[in-house]
């Protein structure tokens, strides 16, 4: 379901919006915010990623050369998922996107819904993040 109003927004969004995304806001369009549920030495780290609307993250990979990866929990509004030379998919609460290690890809908010996932850091050998450019205006506005 399409939220707009971000009271409405966070009675559903039940693991809660966090803080301003301030350390990785220069690979992002947009507003996001982390509320991280985990800690990374726990062993595998989870946060809840909440994304305004029109916000999306840049193209990015996550590297590894043993496992990794990330999987993307979607539990609030509407966003999209797009790998790169693949159709965007839509996201909704109970969606589920598993992506791959090496795999270029971008997520964020559809631009009339407030969107949150909660995404898990798949352990691995080797792992990191190579942020890309940003998703453009063009490619953004064509999806619907």
């Amino acid at each position: 379901m399409k939220i707009m109003n971000k009271e409405e927004f966070e009675k559903q969004n039940v693991f809660g919006t966090g803080t301003a995304n301030t350390a990785f806001a220069q690979y992002f369009i947009g507003n996001s915010f982390l509320n991280p549920l985990t800690k990374a030495e726990e062993g595998i780290f989870l946060a809840n990623v909440t994304f305004e609307p029109g916000c999306r993250n840049n193209w990015h990979i996550h590297h590894s050369t043993k496992g990794g990866g990330q999987l993307l929990v979607c539990t609030a509004g509407e966003g999209w998922y797009q790998e790169e030379g693949k159709e965007a998919i839509s996201l909704v609460p109970g969606s589920i996107i598993m992506i791959q290690p090496e795999v270029k890809h971008w997520h964020g908010a559809k631009k009339d819904s407030w969107f949150s996932h909660i995404a898990v850091e798949v352990p691995g050998e080797n792992c990191s993040n190579e942020w890309c450019e940003p998703v453009s205006d063009e490619e953004y506005e064509a999806l619907d």
